[in-house]
């Protein structure tokens, strides 16, 4: 997400020096309302609407294009203290044909944020098949997609629920237990024995930790001026709070290994999508998931870090679509055998 905001100003930067004052002079004075009001210019571009719906007295956030047809609808999680319209990069490059559902995770932006919330892996699994439950998403098995977090979620959710699902794309997927540690996750470590939890790289509190969480995350080092990335801070320091909570629970000894745990249980097709410079993921889990899901793809992305959707969007997308064609045409050829 914050990715995506960085993009705005590079390029607003192509524009005529007093509109960018007055651009950056609106950021700062509401940074909350202007993001708001480019995901909204930007999903109304790329034809995605809004929607909510109700498990009981608990809201989902959803946007989606397109309706139910012939090939199988997608639905795409996306990852920790993000929202659905981190897809929009993607979704530019998808065709149009496409029934796609982008949903706000648990707790997440328009998602009811509860503090009697189970937000275990466990917990957000059950919370999505009821908003599967409730758009009747499953009354014919749909494409998943998550990354990061989200890409943790949607693989214990192909092991739950396999009827529901007919094929599964892993952004970099949470949720794997490596021989080794990189450096994050032994800083990760550090923090937790100290408890230190008001320094989680992924939740920065000021302009300084901005600028090392986007590093972090990203291959493409951006030159970001001070005062845009004090307004990215002030638009997550709200949330900072819940998102700590979140963490803490997601790498819990009860859901830090869920995916991996259930990774055997995969029996839908699957395709691993990874940055191979990832620094928060290290990319070996990729060749960890190809040799216990049976029938699965590995693409490796060069030059790429974390932020798969955000650094590669355009090849993201037509790997996507490409594995879909594969798995879509292997299926009927099977029927027609």
């Amino acid at each position: 997400m914050d990715l995506d905001v960085v993009n705005m100003f590079v390029i607003a930067g192509g524009t005529l020096a007093l509109p960018i004052l007055a651009f950056v002079a609106s950021f700062l004075l509401w940074p909350s309302a202007l993001i708001k009001i480019y995901y909204w210019y930007w999903r109304r571009t790329l034809g995605m609407q809004v929607c909510y719906v109700y498990h009981e007295d608990y809201q989902f956030c959803y946007s989606f294009r397109g309706r139910p047809g012939h090939k199988p609808s997608i639905l795409m999680l996306h990852g920790f203290s993000a929202h659905k319209d981190m897809w929009l990069s993607v979704v530019k490059f998808l065709p149009k044909n496409l029934h796609l559902v982008c949903v706000d995770m648990p707790g997440h932006e328009g998602t009811t944020r509860s503090s009697l919330d189970d937000l275990s892996i466990d917990g957000q699994v059950k919370r999505i098949h009821q908003f599967v439950e409730c758009l009747k998403l499953n009354k014919k098995p749909f494409h998943l997609i998550g990354t990061s977090m989200g890409g943790h979620v949607a693989g214990v959710y192909a092991a739950y629920y396999p009827s529901d699902v007919c094929s599964l794309s892993l952004v970099c997927p949470a949720g794997l237990q490596y021989s080794t540690d990189n450096q994050f996750i032994q800083r990760l470590k550090e923090l937790q024995d100290s408890a230190a939890i008001e320094k989680i790289p992924l939740i920065p509190s000021t302009p300084e930790e901005m600028s090392e969480m986007l590093q972090l995350c990203s291959y493409v080092r951006f030159k970001v001026p001070q005062q845009i990335l004090q307004g990215l801070v002030d638009v997550r320091i709200p949330h900072n709070n819940f998102y700590r909570k979140l963490f803490l629970e997601i790498v819990s000894e009860k859901s830090r290994y869920s995916l991996h745990q259930n990774m055997d249980k995969i029996k839908v097709p699957t395709q691993i999508i990874w940055g191979k410079q990832d620094q928060v993921l290290d990319v070996s889990g990729a060749d960890m998931l190809a040799k216990s899901i049976a029938n699965c793809q590995v693409e490796l992305l060069e030059n790429c870090g974390h932020s798969v959707v955000m650094e590669r969007p355009r090849k993201t997308a037509k790997l996507i679509v490409d594995f879909l064609a594969s798995v879509h045409n292997t299926s009927n050829n099977k029927k027609l055998d």
